[in-house]
């Protein structure tokens, strides 16, 4: 749990920093100043993190970023976690041909290409910053379900299972009353590596320009607009790109950290 512990304090020094940390600077995301274009980062003026190509505060875009790429990792993974579990506990328990239709329904989303559909989605609904929970969200849930779905076809033949089937209970109630909670484990375990997942499919449609748009940024926008100044102003890449390779990082140490803790706890 040490791993957990840690990694969880630096993702919630993250998240604190990008909450006060605008608070912190006289500075906003949208001001922009001619005269300060790609300024080198300084304590004058509090532009800590330095300027943009538009004169703009660095750091309170940063942190922004910040703000916008979790929260449309979290939100995303929540939906992937509702989905996921609710359709891969019930094909799983289900069973037979209703598991074998739900299956092949995955199977066929699975080909689907995800950049076809974020741009199919776009001509349909026009660019909207909640689109991109939809797109994300429509994608990460497979992955939950398929694993759900593995974990309830053992689960249906235990004991206690039998037992709940054979006094009467509903098909509902054992899903969400008796196979649901002994899913925590291994999916808590997956929705801090789903959270990943989330957010480099957040940067890499900001990436593209089908992501987050002007005035709004996300890590992958700030990437995407250091790439072409990585010569001349190389902070304007570095730092969010370190930070984005942090909060990557962090969300797979802590991943690691409780599978180990879960198996240990199962092997007791």
């Amino acid at each position: 749990m040490k791993t957990v512990k840690v990694t969880g304090s630096i993702l919630l020094a993250i998240a604190v920093a990008a909450i006060a940390g605008p608070w912190l600077s006289p500075n906003d995301y949208v001001t922009t100043n001619f005269n300060a274009i790609l300024s080198n980062p300084s304590i004058d003026g509090a532009r800590w993190f330095g300027t943009d190509d538009l004169g703009r505060d660095l750091f309170v875009r940063t942190m922004l970023g910040i703000r916008v790429t979790l929260a449309v990792a979290i939100v995303a993974s929540i939906v992937s976690l509702v989905i996921g579990v609710t359709y891969g506990a019930i094909a799983g328990y289900v069973g037979g041909r209703v598991d074998a239709v739900m299956m092949r329904f995955v199977d066929t989303l699975y080909a689907l290409p995800f950049i076809f559909f974020v741009i199919l989605l776009m001509v349909v609904f026009e660019r909207n910053f909640l689109l991109i929970f939809v797109a994300i969200g429509a994608i990460n849930w497979l992955d939950m379900a398929r694993i759900v779905r593995g974990q309830t076809l053992s689960l249906r033949e235990r004991e206690f299972v039998e037992a709940a089937r054979l006094t009467g209970v509903s098909t509902a109630r054992i899903v969400f009353r008796h196979i649901a909670p002994n899913l925590i484990g291994i999916v808590v375990v997956y929705i801090t590596l789903t959270i990943p997942q989330a957010i480099l499919f957040e940067s890499f449609l900001s990436f593209l320009g089908l992501g987050v748009q002007e005035p709004q940024t996300s890590l992958g926008t700030l990437v995407d607009a250091g790439v072409g100044h990585m010569e001349r102003a190389s902070w304007t890449l570095l730092i969010p790109a370190s930070l984005l390779a942090v909060i990557l990082l962090c969300f797979n140490f802590m991943g690691d950290g409780l599978r180990d803790y879960f198996d240990a706890r199962h092997g007791q």
